[in-house]
């Protein structure tokens, strides 16, 4: 009988990147007790953890940036990794496009970079020294994707990025070939991609074999089960004590090893570390709003030839929930201005209802002065207590409701984390009594727990609510309907959250003012070529240069006049010498109209730099 030969099962490649045994320790506090992590080829993961539980430490460990006190770092041979910081450092370069061809290597397609820098909103020419923090973290965003790299370390990928930004990045990672490790506080980002999670809980990893969507169900689990296991401690305990009390007298030589287990309890009972705690978010309400709270009745707004707001109508009343989205740059923040009084329209009429109390969170974070603390920002200065729904409350402990330690507390706006500014702010504003609240972005740097608290708290929140954000979860939890920007100055209203929309529209938020479909326009957009006729107009290098130079001219136009002037001044002038009266006259007239057109030039030019 002939013998076949079987052909061994197929061996699992092994990993790529492992991290075994790490531990760090920042200012005598463990941050990092035992973290472990293996990244195999192809593997999409995400790393979670609360604020502050040390992820983006660990995925600089990861990116072989910082040294463990304790661990071993492997990185296979040859393998190329590309890591996304929070905060890039693009010093060096004179364009955003010279930065991120920096980043590919020999051999690789240089028209990739320019394809990942358009598809990310910007035009390859900016000069990184003026470039906003969002826009930094897109050019860094579009370096580590150029190489096609074996492993992509992304932190946080998705902060200062659009909704049509959001969904083309979700695409384009989710067609790559590289292993990703993901950080972010978008849920249905994280949904979409991953396959495996890796939580990161008071310095310990844990690893299930599915993604994010099977994380929450799992981590509350495991929650429940530690919290019966330390019931079980707690009465295991006091059975020991009752025994030390009443039954060791007479054995006490032969039991020196139970009472030896007593002392271990009482020391896992002291070494154990429980979750940390959850923010107590509770807004403080005023009376109630009339019925109406706004109204806008065919109200149109333009800056120059640009339409922000086109004959747009629409009515919310009292526990109104509306969200507003749209792509960066499509006017959301003038609308609220428009909405809420702040700003005047160009034609119709806008109107509030009365006895509104609105309370405004800015997701620009202007009232955070860098030099003041923590207790300044609630108190305004004024002492150590805050009042709260119309009782005084000692700022320390109403800072504790918001996961603020005490020692924070008179610690500078300067030193915190993006997190901790937007939880400051949040604590600030639903500390004053309102019945419309008017949130700007809210959930940027908020991790998962706190968003389901602030979630939470809209839920129960008798009044008004306009929000603005790029969290496609969150809209669908919180809205129950959402403002559309249709491109040139066109809003429309739909029914439900933003899945809702996307159901009704038949697509998500538009990039770009929408045009007729396929062609060549199709064709540039696949290949992320900018598509002809563009109403998003961007800044070439020329207007760029413009934008830099105008300033020092406008100055040296100032100081011509001024000379003029002082020229002008003398009363003897025109009699004495009329032809350089003359002269000076014309010269002046010229040198102010100059001056007049130069100041509309540069407005027109940071305006069209901001959007």
């Amino acid at each position: 009988m002939a013998l076949r030969r079987v052909k061994p099962p197929a061996m699992a490649a092994p990993p790529l990147l492992t991290l075994k045994d790490i531990a760090l320790t920042f200012g005598g506090t463990p941050l990092i007790e035992s973290a472990e992590l293996a990244i195999s080829p192809g593997e999409h993961a995400c790393l979670v953890g609360r604020n502050g539980s040390g992820k983006s430490t660990l995925m600089k460990i990861a990116a072989g940036l910082v040294e463990p006190d304790r661990g071993v770092r492997f990185l296979q041979p040859g393998t190329t990794l590309r890591y996304l910081a929070q905060e890039p450092d693009l010093a060096g370069f004179d364009t955003v496009l010279a930065f991120v061809e920096a980043g590919l290597a020999p051999g690789d397609d240089p028209y990739r970079a320019r394809y990942l820098v358009e598809n990310l909103g910007l035009t390859g020419e900016e000069d990184p020294s003026r470039l906003s923090g969002g826009e930094s973290r897109r050019a860094a965003l579009a370096q580590a994707l150029a190489p096609e790299p074996d492993i992509l370390l992304l932190d946080e990928p998705t902060n200062h990025l659009d909704l049509p930004v959001i969904e083309w990045l979700e695409n384009e990672l989710g067609r790559t070939r590289a292993a990703l490790v993901l950080i972010s506080h978008d849920r249905r980002f994280l949904s979409g991609l991953t396959r495996a999670t890796i939580w990161l809980d008071r310095g310990v990893t844990r690893r299930i074999e599915q993604g994010f969507s099977a994380f929450e169900a799992w981590r509350d689990n495991f929650f429940e089960e530690e919290e019966r296991d330390r019931h079980k401690l707690e009465r295991k305990i006091a059975d020991e004590e009752h025994w030390l009390r009443y039954g060791v007298t007479a054995r006490r030589k032969r039991n020196v090893r139970r009472l030896g287990n007593l002392h271990s309890l009482r020391k896992e009972r002291r070494d154990d570390r429980r979750p940390v705690g959850t923010a107590t978010m509770t807004s403080m309400e005023a009376e109630a709003s009339g019925t109406l709270v706004v109204e806008a009745k065919g109200i149109s707004k333009s800056y120059g030839e640009r339409t922000i707001v086109d004959d747009l109508s629409i009515r919310v009343t009292r526990g109104d929930r509306l969200g507003i989205v749209g792509a960066n740059g499509a006017g959301k923040t003038t609308l609220i201005n428009l909405l809420t009084g702040k700003l005047a329209p160009d034609s119709g009429v806008a109107r509030l209802g009365t006895n509104l109390s609105m309370m405004l969170l800015d997701q620009a974070r202007a009232v955070l002065e860098p030099t003041m603390t923590v207790t300044d920002v609630l108190t305004g200065g004024r002492g150590d207590s805050i009042m709260v729904g119309g009782h005084s409350r000692h700022v320390i402990g109403y800072l504790k409701d918001f996961l603020f330690a005490p020692e924070q507390a008179r610690t500078p706006v300067s030193v915190l984390s993006g997190g901790e500014r937007n939880r400051l702010l949040i604590a600030r504003a639903l500390a004053q009594p309102s019945n419309l609240l008017v949130l700007d972005e809210p959930t940027n740097d908020l991790d998962l727990e706190t968003l389901d608290l602030l979630q939470e708290m809209l839920d129960d929140y008798a009044g008004t609510l306009i929000l603005v954000s790029h969290d496609r979860d969150f809209l669908d939890r919180v809205v129950g309907s959402v403002l559309v920007s249709e491109g040139e100055g066109r809003w429309t209203e739909y029914a439900g959250g933003y899945s809702d929309m996307l159901t009704q529209r038949g697509k998500g938020v538009d990039a770009r003012t929408a045009q007729p479909r396929g062609g060549a326009r199709e064709r540039t957009e696949l290949r992320g070529e900018p598509a002809a006729g563009s109403s998003r107009k961007k800044m070439g290098f020329k207007e760029q240069h413009e934008l830099k130079t105008l300033p020092v001219r406008m100055r040296e136009l100032e100081t011509g006049i001024a000379r003029l002037k002082t020229v002008l001044d003398d009363p003897n002038l025109y009699a004495r010498d009329f032809a350089r009266f003359e002269k000076a006259s014309s010269m002046l007239s010229a040198a102010q109209a100059e001056l007049s057109a130069a100041e509309d030039r540069w407005l027109a030019l940071e305006m069209l730099r901001e959007s």
